[in-house]
């Protein structure tokens, strides 16, 4: 009835993840019983705070075996392991919130995240007060939500990486006098993923992807492309936009650039997306061929 991808590819690929890294939450387990808890609940209850705080000062640095995996299976070093795993064992952002809390303070970085993470521990735990909320089951749920916000940054830095990769191998083969440079480029608040330099003008590729198909976001998603675009323009630059979305409103028509690329694609497709994009990219060898 319908060519559109019906199941979520991301949940599954999330799923895999996550169970990856229950390796991870095992040791944890084997670790605090090491010192005399039978339970993750019977740690994070523990009103002695010297001992609690004695235990996290050997946590963190003590070497585990395992590690944990980001949003596309990637390893975490063991630090990052450490801290992502026990501030999300107690339901908290490490990035985003607490990392700056943890910068503002004047002690140790060991220290600092002691001392976090036993205020945390300390609001949390009445609040969490079943044993059944700190076990697998119930950590392996949070664990999917924070590694999905961090798969879809992944995931948009993934595709930077293929373009990338593909156009160096295309201005290779047709012998283009044209540079792909390392780093993205920020023009006001704009950033472009992807730049190429010919000797008298430069184009700016952002690369946008998209896997859901309606709310407001999607509205957000077209006037981000449309923005991109324009500042572009109104700096100098010529742009092509790689939108990969499987199925995005915007009209392709209005867009106010000459060259673009849509792939009408879930971006989870990354093995079907690659020789869709591959081609589209020589399509534009001419274009290519006039600014180098």
């Amino acid at each position: 009835m319908t060519n559109l991808v019906v199941e979520n590819l991301r949940l599954k690929e999330l799923i895999l993840v996550v169970n990856k890294n229950r390796a991870f939450f095992d040791e944890f387990v084997r670790f605090i019983q090491s010192y005399g808890y039978p339970h993750i609940h019977n740690f994070v209850t523990d009103i002695d705070q010297q001992r609690v705080q004695f235990v996290l000062r050997s946590y963190f640095s003590t070497p585990f075996a395992t590690t944990l995996f980001d949003g596309i299976a990637r390893p975490y070093n063991d630090a990052k392991s450490k801290w992502f795993f026990i501030t999300w064992l107690l339901r908290d952002a490490p990035q985003q919130r607490l990392q700056p809390i943890v910068s503002s303070l004047s002690g140790s970085p060991i220290d600092n995240k002691i001392w976090v993470v036993m205020k945390i521990m300390a609001f949390v735990a009445p609040l969490l007060p079943c044993p059944s909320q700190w076990e697998w089951s119930a950590i392996s749920e949070v664990m999917l939500q924070r590694i999905e916000g961090s798969r879809r940054a992944l995931k948009g830095g993934l595709f930077e990486a293929i373009v990338r990769s593909q156009l160096v191998e295309l201005f290779r083969r047709h012998q283009l006098r044209l540079r792909v440079t390392p780093n993205e480029v920020k023009l006001h608040d704009e950033t472009y993923d992807v730049e190429v330099a010919g000797t008298a003008k430069k184009i700016l590729m952002p690369v946008k992807t998209r896997e859901t198909m309606g709310g407001g976001h999607a509205l957000l998603f077209t006037r981000d492309i449309h923005k991109s675009i324009s500042v572009a323009h109104d700096n100098g630059f010529e742009c092509i936009p790689v939108v990969i979305a499987e199925s995005w409103a915007g009209n392709l028509d209005d867009l106010p650039c000459s060259n673009f690329i849509y792939i009408q694609m879930n971006p989870n497709q990354v093995d079907k997306i690659n020789p869709i994009l591959e081609q589209k990219l020589e399509n534009l060898v001419g274009f290519f061929q006039m600014i180098q």
